[in-house]
């Protein structure tokens, strides 16, 4: 059967491949769900089957945003506890978070995931720990939101089994049993997980952070992450007190204890990474354990600046994430390229710490890499999945702009004109295509709204 084609001719391109190839004109062409040809100047003649051609003048053409880490849950209580740090943070909005029900969970998955993909996020990921007692199919609702969607998923099945009366952060009515959270990761990885090359979804295990999951659920969840051949995923660093918290609890930094646990490899991400010294940023080269990097939910958090200049020298995949929204308002993947690049220049090694370059690589192909998909992700080229953003940049906004990467990565969030996740327009012309914008909005103001009243008449 004949290959529908899609031809994008006349734009600025930025490959993001091993030789960070770009083309201030040129083309790209999308053979059904693959990406045919890249090149310099027009598509070339003859191609049969063209379904549809754009004229790109104007615009740059990325590979799609990855987001590495995120709690999509989050969305529905933002712009609280909005002047506190991680501990205390957590300590204000767990009790409202263990109130979450299915219709909730499913309203707040769709309000990220919106946002995101509107902002050239071509594939997501959720990182979802809380499951309270009796609140529904969490996981399916997640997972059917991020498939009405279109985008390319991974929900990183997460749990938590140390609650405040066995020395945890969280209220003991907000955990799982280790059994029964092992049991249910399992159940969700048989029923949801997808290993090929042009997966929509997949799952990995990911235990929430070490001051909130036992060390039993550590070791295990890893021991059934490899059995199953799926990736790991929890948060690490994040803080001074989550430094403390280790060292008072198991005599160790938070890096040498996960790696007791079986948490350091090729198949481990873990979130943030802020305070880790020269042996811990070692560690995770020798293992090839991936970075999620959330500057501005390390910044509204005060959590502190990670060492991602000195995480990429040492060959560490580093990857760029948005954080919950409860830690990060905007909810915004496109952001968080200006914002690492600026946060890591405020470090010891100032204007050399990134390039805008280097920024747009942690979004694509960084990401692609922390999520064990940069064989089909991440970069323009040929053989590739067609996620592709086709960002505006001829507007007043960055017009006068004379490096169109350095526009996107600088200048103020870009239209996005196109959006293509396995050839399929998620977006055109800056507006969803496979979902309502505004009817999401109302869902998520009204879950928001039940979730305070409920949260109110149990405080």
């Amino acid at each position: 059967m004949a290959a529908s084609r899609i031809v994008i001719e006349n734009c600025a391109i930025a490959t993001v491949d091993a030789h960070d190839t770009e083309y201030p004109t040129g083309h790209v062409v999308v053979a059904d769900h693959l990406i045919e040809s890249v090149g310099p100047g027009r598509a070339p003649a003859g191609l049969a089957d063209v379904v549809r051609r754009i004229d790109g003048t104007g615009h740059l053409a990325t590979p799609g945003l990855v987001n590495t880490h995120h709690h999509f849950y989050q969305w529905i209580t933002r712009g609280l506890a909005t002047d506190h740090h991680l501990f205390d943070w957590l300590v204000a909005l767990y009790p409202t978070w263990a109130r979450l029900d299915e219709q909730m969970v499913r309203a707040a998955a769709r309000g990220s995931l919106a946002m995101m993909a509107r902002g050239g996020v071509t594939t997501a990921m959720d990182h979802h720990y809380v499951y309270p007692r009796g609140s529904g199919d969490l996981s399916g609702a997640i997972i059917g939101a991020a498939g009405d969607m279109g985008v390319r998923f991974t929900l990183a099945r997460g749990s938590m089994d140390r609650g405040r009366s066995d020395g945890g952060l969280p209220p003991d009515f907000a955990v799982e049993t280790l059994d029964g959270a092992l049991a249910a990761t399992e159940e969700t990885i048989d029923t949801h997980h997808d290993p090929s090359f042009d997966a929509m979804t997949q799952i990995a295990v990911a235990p929430c952070s070490p001051f909130s999951v036992s060390t039993q659920l550590l070791r295990q969840g890893a021991e059934l992450a490899r059995r199953k051949g799926v990736r790991l995923h929890t948060h690490g660093s994040e803080t001074v007190e989550e430094e403390q918290f280790c060292r008072e609890l198991f005599g160790l930094g938070p890096t040498d204890y996960l790696e007791s646990t079986g948490w350091l490899g090729p198949d481990v991400w873990m979130a943030h990474c802020i305070h880790m010294d020269d042996a811990d940023i070692a560690a995770f080269a020798r293992t090839g354990t991936g970075v999620a990097h959330c500057p501005s939910s390390n910044a509204r958090l005060g959590a502190g600046i990670a060492r991602v200049p000195d995480l990429l020298a040492a060959g560490v995949p580093v990857g760029l994430g948005v954080d919950g929204t409860a830690s990060n308002e905007a909810g915004e993947l496109h952001t968080e390229l200006r914002n690492a690049l600026l946060v890591n220049r405020l470090g010891p090694r100032r204007e050399a710490a990134l390039t805008a370059r280097q920024a747009l690589r942690l979004g694509t192909y960084g990401g692609a890499q922390v999520l064990g998909r940069a064989d089909g992700i991440g970069s323009l080229e040929a053989g590739k999945l067609a996620d592709l953003v086709l960002w505006r940049l001829d507007t007043l906004a960055h017009a006068s702009i004379a490096d169109p990467v350095a526009a996107l990565v600088l200048g103020a969030a870009a239209p996005v004109t196109l959006s293509l996740v396995n050839g399929r327009p998620i977006v055109e012309d800056n507006r969803l295509t496979t979902v309502d914008e505004d009817a999401i909005a109302r869902e998520t103001r009204t879950e928001a709204q039940r979730l305070a009243r409920a949260d109110s008449r149990t405080s």
